[in-house]
């Protein structure tokens, strides 16, 4: 029986990088981890003319994956294996450092002038972590579209879309578009906790109305998700198996001591 209790808000809260000010909405106070997700920046809506509003210079990482999803604009990434990436929105890149990778994040000379989406990182798990570093670009993820919405899958899977990024850990994220005036309904992992953010628009669920930049976490035994909009919505999905490993983040780093 699918189990429904009343989400848990988390509110996030504004870090600068830079000039570049971003909300992080995991880890908060309270809430480490969901699933293997240990961390959560929220970044724009940003429209420029002039300048990098992303201008991440080559810095390193160990025990994690970097996951970067654009709902608007350009970033180009470069890395210490030599690879070359230009995300664009509907694509995603997946970064595994394993034992030690030194990436770079930037907006590219040529743009469209927007810059809008979110960097996650997953905590690798005891197995892989000490493993080789490697890159993936997927210029277009699945997707599942209804009447009601369409839904992005960039990591595991939701319905019959599962993405092709490795993942090591049970795992989901997605981008989900409630269209006007509807309903969107969504099977869930049981076995998996999850969270919701508003990107924009309104949202609802179950009769609850969810705020922006605040992080609705979901215990496991859920069966599905219910999203409704009057005015048409994005929200991200994040979920996966409770990580049973203890974990210690430090800047760039997620280790076990």
């Amino acid at each position: 029986m699918s189990i429904r209790t009343t989400p848990t808000a988390y509110t996030g809260k504004d870090i600068a990088l830079g000039d570049l000010t971003v909300l992080r909405a995991l880890p908060v106070r309270g809430r480490r981890m969901v699933g293997p997700w240990c961390f959560l920046d929220r970044f724009g809506p940003l429209s420029f003319t002039d300048g990098m509003p992303m201008d991440v210079a080559p810095h390193p990482h160990m025990g994690l994956q970097t996951v970067s999803w654009l709902l608007e604009g350009e970033i180009a990434h470069d890395d210490s294996l030599r690879s070359e990436a230009l995300l664009r929105p509907g694509g995603v890149n997946v970064m595994t450092s394993g034992h030690a990778i030194a990436h770079a994040e930037r907006t590219p000379r040529e743009h469209t002038g927007k810059l809008n989406g979110v960097q996650l990182w997953t905590a690798l798990p005891e197995s892989r972590r000490h493993g080789a570093a490697a890159f993936q670009h997927l210029a277009e993820v699945p997707r599942v579209e209804s009447p009601a919405g369409l839904v992005h899958v960039f990591a595991g899977s939701i319905d019959s879309a599962t993405s092709t990024a490795d993942h090591f850990s049970p795992i989901v994220g997605a981008e989900l578009r409630v269209h006007r005036g509807h309903e969107l309904a969504l099977p869930l992992d049981e076995g998996f906790e999850h969270a919701v953010l508003v990107l924009d628009g309104d949202v609802t669920l179950e009769g609850q109305t969810l705020e922006p930049r605040v992080l609705y976490y979901l215990d496991p035994g859920r069966a599905d998700l219910a999203l409704t909009s009057t005015a048409g919505a994005r929200v991200l999905l994040i979920g996966g198996a409770p990580f049973e490993e203890p974990i210690l983040m430090w800047w760039n780093f997620v280790g076990r001591t």
